[in-house]
């Protein structure tokens, strides 16, 4: 890791860049997949699935004898645990749901909104080096939560034609019925814009490498929704004298070894701290299977050494981390005080992981820098938020002149008619005797 003492403010800019990627030359690469599964639908799919997956596949659609035999082939370990995640997920998530009761604006106007489903959506579920099936319960379980009517998860084949038996136990955990064995950027276009096999869909979800996440943004600017932009995955652990150094190597590990342009950042107001990680990150990273990702990882990863708490706040507001773990002796009013992250690990024993799989919280986060402005995924991922209004007669003649008189001044005489004509149609209605009953009655 590259070391920094007490950097200017001036520096923090270049100290906060995450490493750049050649998105002209990647997306050069991914636009004519697009375009040709848009043209040859399965045809192109079997063609690509060939050609990046090393399998030829005669039917895309998970069957239902596959999701048996990945249910037998799960352990009953895993079973459980992933049982259990996907309660805490959902019991969480299930508390998203917002209730929004009419108000009265003014007499006779109410106004209201309600949450509405995203009819169709797609779920991009990674595979390779580590088929992501937490990422599953992750995404489909808000979608499920939300009421979306179809749900389609795609995820690469290994070579034997066949998904991870994890993922497609995870998917029937969770509630996903219709799963296909087709990753890559391909994938992202059949979901754009369906093919024989796979359905179209109204917005996609999930992560995957540069390629998946160039078709994503570039079928975004064709009219399909995505759920925001993603980069490589990062975190940034704030670590002052209360933290133990293994803990924090472990972390900043956990984030290094999903690959080689992950990020991840160590910012600490306590000097002795950083030689104890690096021992500390040096005898964990010698047994991890993935050390030769983690350790290409650590070599563009930062530690920087800020003067005082207050500095080191807005260093990592600046920052906006896709993960923040503040490992300190004051965690809550830190956290307090974070306005820039995707989500938030707070004190010694709230390691990332946890966040990753099972504590409830969703793990699919805003990256480089996003955090600034976009949230991570929820249950409000899965809905449009529709508003609604109804005037009454009382509430047009009050509402009436304000509109009449907003659209004269910005010269839309049609949207004035569009309010003038029913004032004049209430004029000229007779006015209704109300009837007035005796209190001796």
């Amino acid at each position: 890791m590259q070391l920094f003492q007490l950097p200017a403010r001036s520096e923090w800019p270049d100290l906060v860049a995450r490493p750049a990627l050649d998105l002209k030359a990647i997306e050069k690469k991914v636009k004519p997949i697009i375009k040709e599964v848009r043209k040859n639908g399965d045809a192109a799919l079997s063609k690509f699935t060939k050609k990046f997956d090393g399998v030829k596949m005669k039917q895309f659609e998970v069957s239902q004898a596959e999701f048996e035999e990945a249910e037998n082939l799960v352990s009953d370990e895993l079973k459980a645990a992933i049982r259990t995640a996907h309660q805490n997920i959902h019991t969480f998530h299930s508390r998203q749901h917002e209730h929004f009761s009419p108000i009265e604006t003014m007499p006779g106007v109410r106004c209201w909104r309600k949450s509405v489903p995203i009819e169709k959506v797609g779920l991009y579920i990674p595979g390779g080096t580590a088929p992501l099936f937490s990422t599953v319960l992750m995404l489909a379980t808000p979608a499920v939560i939300a009421g979306c009517h179809h749900i389609v998860m795609v995820t690469p084949p290994g070579r034997d034609g066949k998904i991870n038996p994890a993922i497609l136990f995870a998917a029937k955990v969770a509630g996903v019925q219709k799963v296909y064995k087709v990753g890559g950027a391909h994938a992202i276009a059949a979901l754009a814009f369906g093919t024989e096999s796979i359905p179209k869909v109204d917005k996609i979800f999930g992560p995957g490498n540069q390629f998946v996440t160039a078709a994503k943004q570039l079928v975004a600017k064709r009219g399909t929704a995505i759920d925001m932009p993603a980069g490589p995955s990062e975190v940034a652990v704030l670590a002052d004298h209360t933290a133990n150094p293994a803990f924090v190597a472990a972390d900043l590990l956990s984030q290094a070894e999903h690959g080689i342009d992950s990020h991840v950042l160590l910012v600490t107001t306590h000097e002795p701290l950083i030689s104890a990680v690096v021992d500390e990150i040096r005898e964990q990273l010698s047994v991890l299977p993935r050390r030769a990702l983690a350790a290409a990882s650590l070599t563009h990863s930062k530690c920087i050494v800020v003067a005082d708490q207050e500095e080191a706040i807005d260093l990592l507001n600046e920052y906006a981390a896709e993960h923040l773990i503040l490992s300190v002796a004051n965690p809550d009013e830190v956290a307090n005080k974070i306005i820039n992250a995707g989500s938030v690990f707070l004190g010694h024993y709230t390691p990332e992981a946890a966040g990753d799989y099972a504590s409830g919280t969703n793990h699919t986060l805003p990256t480089n820098g996003y955090a600034r402005a976009i949230a991570g995924v929820s249950v409000d991922s899965f809905v449009k938020k529709i508003t609604y209004q109804q005037i009454s007669e009382e509430g047009l003649r009050n509402i009436g002149p304000i509109v009449e008189t907003m659209a004269e001044a910005e010269q839309l005489h049609a949207h004035r008619q569009a309010v003038t004509i029913r004032l004049q149609h209430l004029a000229n209605q007779p006015v209704e005797p109300v009837e007035i009953i005796s209190s001796d009655n």
